[in-house]
């Protein structure tokens, strides 16, 4: 089941489905170009950090010894001079503890960028899970990190032996070398195993960060009703919106009928187009739209027209016109003034004469 939900997963994962992913803590991330941070900062702190700090602890350790013999054997003073001896110690590697520190967040956020995941902290049983354990253990993934694991060991271990071999060639005269010297030697050895070491893992790293963006796209893809679901989130259901969109339009046909029987005249095609009026000479600049409709709904609006004794004037061309370029609630436009005026005026005539 889980194979055929893989090959139905052929699209692409859509930005919102990253930012969920990511939410969750689930982002491409390479632990080698977190490793080679790390190692690029030891080698930038063995290179500038470490003559000054041999120094330091070379110092620290002569004033310990210079004064021994004047340190009271009691465990008072003992524990005094251990508790000195270790401070200068701790701040003499702060640096280096810092910049490895540095170097760890850098190599992260260059990956990911800053993220805050509390998801990503949060106990889940599937995690004690023996039977989730065991199908992680054995899994493609699983043996696919095993593997580099074996060529990077292979890899570095190949160009630590061969530096290795080049530097100590004079490992002989090794133990007659003053204490300056084999230190300067160690340093050396430790600063060229490092480098060397680093060169190896930065083809690494790229490599590996380039397949875990790889297998982490490839997870995150979508089958095409993933993509139909998400977009009807984004967009809203269509058949909630069609029926939000006839419940609107059933308010306005309310509220357009209720609003008829205040019109001053109703504009009529006799059997397709009516346009109610409203006109108040003492408020209004010029007549405005409360109704218009076509065919069942013209007749309704006929109806109730003729109801509540709104005057009827059948003028097909005129109502076909303003049902064209006047809407619901809006003002005549001035190129039909003229003759909306002359209904009007006939409208008023005729009042005038029953009255």
């Amino acid at each position: 089941m889980s194979d055929q939900d893989d090959a139905q997963k052929t699209e692409k994962p859509t930005p919102k489905r990253l930012e969920q992913a990511r939410e969750r803590g689930e982002v491409a991330s390479s632990q080698d170009v977190k490793s080679w941070g790390l190692l690029a900062a030891g080698l930038l702190s063995l290179i500038l950090l470490a003559p000054n700090a041999a120094e330091r602890l070379a110092l620290s350790g002569q004033r310990f010894l210079a004064r021994a013999e004047a340190i009271a054997v009691d465990e008072a003073n003992i524990q005094r001079a251990l508790a000195g001896l270790l401070l200068d110690i701790a701040w003499t590697l702060a640096p280096f503890l810092a910049a490895l520190t540095a170097a760890a967040v850098a190599a992260s956020a260059m990956q990911t960028g800053l993220m805050w995941s509390p998801q990503r902290i949060a106990p889940k049983l599937s995690r004690i899970s023996l039977a989730s354990g065991a199908k992680r253990l054995f899994s493609t993934r699983a043996l696919v990190e095993f593997g580099k694991g074996v060529l990077k060991l292979t890899a570095v271990g190949a160009v630590s032996v061969m530096i290795a071999r080049w530097l100590f060639e004079d490992l002989v005269i090794l133990p007659s070398m003053a204490v300056g010297g084999l230190l300067d030697k160690v340093d050396r050895v430790a600063i060229w195993l490092t480098g060397g070491t680093l060169a190896v893992l930065t083809l690494i790293a790229a490599l590996d960060f380039a397949y875990q963006r790889f297998a982490f796209l490839k997870q995150m893809r979508m089958s095409r009703q993933d993509v139909r679901d998400e977009l009807k989130q984004a967009e809203g259901d269509p058949h909630i919106k069609a029926r939000i969109r006839r419940l609107r339009a059933e308010r306005s046909r309310q509220r357009m009928m209720a609003a008829v029987p205040e019109a001053a005249v109703v504009i009529a095609n006799p059997t397709h187009y009516v346009i109610a009026l409203a006109y108040d000479m003492a408020a209004m600049a010029a007549p405005k739209v409360v109704a218009k409709g076509v065919d069942s709904l013209a007749q309704r609006i006929r109806a109730v027209a003729e109801a509540n004794a709104v005057p009827v004037v059948e003028n097909a061309p005129l109502a076909r016109a303003l049902h064209a370029a006047v809407d619901l609630d809006d003002e005549i436009p001035v190129e039909h003034y003229q003759a909306v005026a002359q209904v009007i005026g006939y409208v008023m005539r005729l009042k005038e004469q029953r009255a």
